[in-house]
């Protein structure tokens, strides 16, 4: 099969296509023929060097999240058969015609989504549920600050807080992004280039907060909170050391967390998938939830894929599209 490579950790000219093996199906795996492939921040700390596969996962080719059709199933697969039109969440390997991955973690295309829509779902949807929704424990009715909302895990945040009834506020790096997450449904968003979100947002109150970004957002966040509120995170672009105020927290009572998804047990990704199934799933089918694909390359483009991933210019979703006869 092809796939895009990361030949040497470096800039996105460090992808090249590739010929490489067929990937091998285990017994609880199937083998997707991709048909389309979400880009996502982990891929480009991945190309740089910053963020190893997971041990079993290729090691130099990057991808989080596919959509497809179902090539071949495992002698234990007994809920999907050949021919099955999936998406799904894979620990690496997404840039290619073909990729194996476990059973547990493939879902149904959404009923009225594409296949290049289908594929930005997963690693977006995933994060979200797990880090909003259950270590953040959103409510009906609470308010969720989210850092980043033009990205795609930000889109995401956005509509299903909303979805379940929170209130929704975010901070963006245009005016233009800003408009766009209003017209997904936020409440209110923060310019962080013209405006402090921290004094903007002082008298909110914030019960659930999704950073991104770290650094001197940090104490920031601990700020807004309201008492027994939520900080999470799921990246730290701007930084991952930081000064806690113990005793702030403790008179908040506030809770900090946070999750990385990539590296953790089949077991857990398969009860994750389990719940996104049952209560996600039925949103995006509603209607409720609008798939947001900025833009759409061939996978010979990876490189200009990477390259707009980068220049944080998009909003939304960068997808790769699989090609017939990719020449090499």
């Amino acid at each position: 099969m092809k796939a895009i490579i990361i030949t040497t950790p470096g800039t996105p000219s460090v992808l090249q296509l590739q010929e490489r093996p067929m990937p091998q199906v285990g017994p609880n795996e199937v083998r997707i023929q991709v048909e389309a492939a979400g880009v996502n921040r982990p891929d480009v700390a991945q190309r740089m060097g910053r963020y190893p596969a997971p041990a079993g996962a290729p090691q130099d080719i990057p991808g989080l999240e596919v959509a497809g059709v179902i090539e071949t199933c495992g002698v234990s697969v007994t809920h999907w058969k050949p021919g099955d039109r999936v998406c799904a969440l894979v620990a690496g390997g997404g840039y290619a015609e073909y990729v194996a991955v476990d059973a547990g973690h493939c879902l149904p295309i959404p009923r009225g989504f594409s296949a290049v829509e289908a594929a930005g779902l997963p690693e977006t949807v995933f994060t979200v549920w797990h880090n909003v929704f259950q270590r953040g424990g959103l409510q009906a009715g609470e308010t969720l600050l989210v850092h980043g909302g033009s990205s795609g895990i930000g889109i995401t945040a956005i509509q299903l807080a909303k979805a379940f009834g929170a209130k929704v506020f975010t901070t963006v790096g245009s005016e233009t992004k800003g408009q766009a997450c209003l017209e997904l449904g936020a409440d209110r968003f923060v310019n962080y280039k013209t405006e402090d979100f921290e004094a903007t947002l002082a008298t909110t109150g914030i019960d659930v907060i999704l950073d991104m970004v770290g650094g001197d957002y940090f104490d920031k966040n601990l700020n807004v909170l309201r008492p027994d509120g939520r900080l999470v995170y799921i990246n730290a672009m701007q930084g991952n050391q930081v000064n806690l105020n113990i005793m702030k927290m403790m008179l908040k009572r506030i809770t900090i967390t946070g999750s990385t998804l990539r590296a953790r047990e089949t077991a857990f990704k398969t009860a994750l998938a389990a719940e996104v199934l049952q209560k996600v799933w039925p949103v995006l089918e509603s209607g409720a939830f609008k798939p947001m694909v900025f833009a759409s390359f061939p996978f010979s483009q990876a490189v200009q894929a990477h390259e707009l991933m980068e220049s944080s210019k998009h909003i939304g979703k960068i997808i790769l599209v699989a090609e017939q006869g990719l020449p090499l």
